[in-house]
């Protein structure tokens, strides 16, 4: 990744190396800020690029695509892909900032142990995402339109 750390950031560090963030998300550091304290999650956080995301994606999951958020547990790290989060986020017809809340918040819970392998544990990830998303003022992204 090059160079883009905006410092430390509550117990992490947050670093922005694809400028599309900035220029999509208003006031994204304090976004970050919010949905992280949200989660009462410490993580360090790179909103990066599809090359980046899909490269680590292949080396740590075997999957060669980009895909929206990896998580790392040690040292807890999310990392966010913006072609992929804007893709979605205009598929599914929000917000880039809305939908990075949303992954944000997804991703500290798989830090704090919440996974969405089986129907059971996707339920429950699922309703403790919309509860923290509330907190932020996003919709429940579960819910139809």
């Amino acid at each position: 990744m090059e160079p883009g750390s905006t410092g430390p950031f509550g117990g992490g560090e947050l670093v922005i190396t694809d400028r599309r963030w900035r220029a999509h998300v208003p006031n994204v550091v304090r976004l970050v800020a919010r949905a992280l304290a949200a989660a009462e999650c410490t993580a360090s956080v790179a909103l990066t690029d599809d090359r980046t995301v899909k490269r680590l994606n292949y080396r740590d999951r075997g999957k060669n695509k980009p895909t929206n958020v990896l998580t790392y547990e040690q040292p807890p790290e999310i990392l966010l892909a913006f072609g992929q989060v804007a893709r979605e986020a205009a598929r599914e017809g929000k917000s880039i900032t809305q939908h990075l809340a949303h992954l944000l918040v997804h991703g500290a819970l798989h830090l704090h142990g919440y996974e969405h392998d089986h129907p059971g544990e996707a339920r429950e990830m699922e309703n403790e995402e919309a509860r923290l998303l509330s907190r932020l003022g996003v919709p429940n992204p579960w819910k139809p339109r």
